[in-house]
C-alpha cells in the first residue's frame, strides 16, 4: 500500500523548495541596481543615525516610500552583521510564506493536489524569480498582500472565520505602510458581494454582521497607525518644515498623486498585457488558451470560488492598468490568486494534453525538472556574472585619490553614497549641480568634487581633472578647487547636507 505524506510534511517540502530556489546564491549577491542601493543605504542610515520614523538618504529626508521594508533590512543587518545578506532575507521570507499559504488554500478550497499544484506554479513563474531574489520593496510587499488574500479567502470562501478576516485586514494595513498599494486584497470584496447577492454557491454569506465588517476597517487603520501615529506625534512635537513636507509627500503625492498622475514610468493602458504578462507570467501564460474557456464554463455553473478569485485577479490588474505609471513588478500581487484559481484545472489540462502520450508526459516532467534546476543554478551563476558593484571600486578609488578629504557629489546616484569611504557633501538629490559644486570648492579649497565628464566643462577645466572610471551610465572625474574655470557663480544652495558613514557601527 502506497504511503502518502501528511499535509504538514508536504507543505514543509514545498517551503524547502522555495528556500532553495530563492535562496540560491545568497551571500554571493551584491546590490546591483539603484533600488537595491537606495533601500540598503536607507536601512543602514537608520542604524547609523537612529531616525526610524523618517527615512534619510545621505542625511536628506527620503520621502518616496514608507519605512517597513527598510526597518526589516536594518533589523536583519543588526542580527547578521551582513548587510548584503540582510537585503535579500525579506524576499526569502516571502517565498516560503506565500508558498505555504497557496498550498494550504488550494488544499482547503479543492484538494491536496490543487494545493501542491498552486505552490509549484507560483514557484515556477518567472516573475516570482525576478522579484523575490531582489532587494526591493515588492519582494516583501507580496508577503502582506498574500496574507491579506489568505485571510479574506479563509473568511469569504471557507468561513465564517472572523479571526482570519482580521488577520488579513492587519496584513493589508502593514502592506500599506510597506508600499501604498498594500490594500489591494480588499478588492476581493467586490466579486464576493456580487456572488452573495446572486446566491452563488462556494461563498459564505454573513448577513447582519455590519459591526464585525466595520471592525475590519479599524484593524487596517490600527496596523497603519503602527508607523503613522508615532510619526504624527513626532512631527507635532518636534517637526519642522522638512518633516511636515515629508508627511505631505509620503501621504499624498507618493500615493494618490502618483497613481492619478505619475511622473515616472508612464506607459499606455495595455502595457501589462503586451509587455509584462506574456513574459513574466511564463510558463502559466501558455495555458491560458485552455484555462480561459474552462473558467468560463465554471462561471456558467456559478462557482463562487472561481468568481471571487478570478474576479480579484482581473480587478488588481485593471487597477494598475488605470494608473498612468506602470512598472513590470506592479501586478505581481495578483499572481498568487491566478495560480490558485488555475491549480485545480491543471490535472484536467495535463490529461487533455498528454492523453495516451506517455512519452510527451515524460518529456514535460523532464522540462519541469530542468526549469527548476536551471533556476537554482542561475542563482549562483548570476552573482558571478554581475561581479562587484562598480560604485564600490569607484568610491574606493576616489577616497584614495583625495586622501579621504570631503567629497562633493554632483548629479549623484545612490551607489556613490552607499559605498562612500570619506565625508560627502551634497545639496539634495535634485539640487546637487556642478555649479553648486564649483562654488563650494571656492569656499572650501581642501575639498574635492566628483563630477560626470559630460558636465565637467561647464565649471571646470577638463585638463585639470583626474579620471576615475565609468558607472551609472556616466564617466566620472575628480576635480579640486584648482580646476575652477571661473564660469559658474550660482546663488546659495537651498540645502547643504553632510554625511559620513561610521563603518564600525554597521
Amino acid at each position: 500500500m502506497r504511503r502518502t505524506l501528511s499535509p504538514g510534511v508536504e507543505c514543509l517540502g514545498l517551503m524547502l523548495l522555495a528556500l532553495l530556489l530563492v535562496g540560491a546564491g545568497l551571500g554571493l549577491r551584491q546590490p546591483q541596481n539603484v533600488d537595491e542601493e537606495r533601500f540598503l543605504g536607507v536601512a543602514l542610515e537608520m542604524l547609523h543615525n537612529g531616525s526610524w520614523l523618517i527615512p534619510h538618504r545621505a542625511a536628506e529626508i527620503y520621502g518616496d516610500k514608507p519605512p517597513i521594508f527598510m526597518w526589516t533590512v536594518a533589523f536583519f543587518t543588526w542580527i547578521t552583521g551582513m548587510p548584503a545578506i540582510a537585503l535579500y532575507i525579506p524576499g526569502l521570507l516571502s517565498a516560503t510564506s506565500v508558498t505555504a499559504m497557496l498550498y494550504d488554500l488550494g488544499r482547503r478550497l479543492w484538494n491536496r493536489r490543487a494545493g501542491r499544484t498552486a505552490a509549484l506554479l507560483y514557484l515556477a513563474t518567472y516573475q516570482t524569480y525576478s522579484i523575490l531574489r531582489t532587494g526591493q520593496i515588492d519582494s516583501f510587499l507580496i508577503l502582506f498582500t498574500s496574507l491579506g488574500l489568505y485571510g479574506l479567502t479563509r473568511h469569504l470562501l471557507l468561513g465564517p472565520a472572523w479571526r482570519w478576516f482580521y488577520a488579513g485586514c492587519a496584513a493589508m494595513g502593514i502592506g500599506v505602510i510597506t508600499k501604498g498599494v498594500g490594500f489591494v486584497p480588499a478588492l476581493m470584496l467586490i466579486p464576493y458581494a456580487y456572488a452573495v447577492r446572486k446566491g452563488w454557491p462556494g461563498v459564505v454569506a454573513m448577513p447582519g454582521e455590519a459591526r464585525k465588517w466595520l471592525m475590519g476597517v479599524v484593524v487596517v487603520l490600527g496596523a497603519v497607525a503602527i508607523w503613522l501615529l508615532p510619526l504624527a506625534l513626532s512631527i507635532a512635537l518636534n517637526g519642522g518644515a522638512d518633516e511636515i513636507a515629508y508627511a505631505r509627500e509620503i501621504l499624498l503625492r507618493q500615493t494618490a498623486g502618483r497613481y492619478a498622475a505619475a511622473w515616472d514610468h508612464r506607459e499606455p493602458f495595455w502595457y501589462f498585457f503586451v509587455n509584462v504578462i506574456p513574459q513574466y507570467w511564463l510558463p502559466l501564460v501558455l495555458a491560458l488558451p485552455w484555462l480561459i474557456p474552462a473558467w468560463r464554463r465554471q462561471l456558467r455553473k456559478r462557482d463562487g470560488r472561481v468568481l471571487v478569485l478570478l474576479g480579484w485577479v482581473v480587478l488588481v490588474v485593471l487597477f494598475f492598468c488605470l494608473s498612468s505609471g506602470k512598472r513590470k513588478l506592479y501586478i505581481y500581487p495578483a499572481l498568487p490568486g491566478l495560480v490558485l484559481v488555475a491549480a485545480p484545472l491543471m490535472p484536467w489540462l495535463f490529461k487533455r494534453w498528454f492523453r495516451r502520450r506517455l512519452l510527451g508526459w515524460r518529456i514535460f516532467q523532464g522540462v519541469a525538472v530542468a526549469w527548476f534546476a536551471l533556476w537554482f543554478a542561475r542563482g549562483f551563476i548570476e552573482p558571478v556574472k554581475d561581479g562587484d558593484n562598480p560604485h564600490e571600486a569607484l568610491m574606493a578609488q576616489a577616497a584614495t585619490m583625495t586622501q579621504g578629504a570631503d567629497l562633493v557629489l554632483v548629479n549623484w546616484r545612490e551607489g556613490h553614497w552607499l559605498f562612500a569611504r570619506q565625508p560627502i557633501v551634497h545639496f539634495g538629490m535634485a539640487g546637487s549641480t556642478v555649479e553648486q559644486a564649483a562654488q563650494w570648492l571656492r569656499e572650501h579649497p581642501q575639498a574635492y568634487a566628483l563630477v560626470p565628464d559630460e558636465q565637467l566643462g561647464q565649471c571646470f577645466n577638463p585638463q585639470a581633472a583626474r579620471e576615475l572610471g565609468e558607472t551609472s551610465r556616466a564617466q566620472w572625474s575628480i576635480v579640486g578647487a584648482d580646476a575652477d574655470n571661473g564660469n559658474c557663480h550660482p546663488g546659495p544652495p537651498a540645502h547643504i547636507y553632510r554625511f559620513t558613514w561610521d563603518r564600525a557601527s554597521l
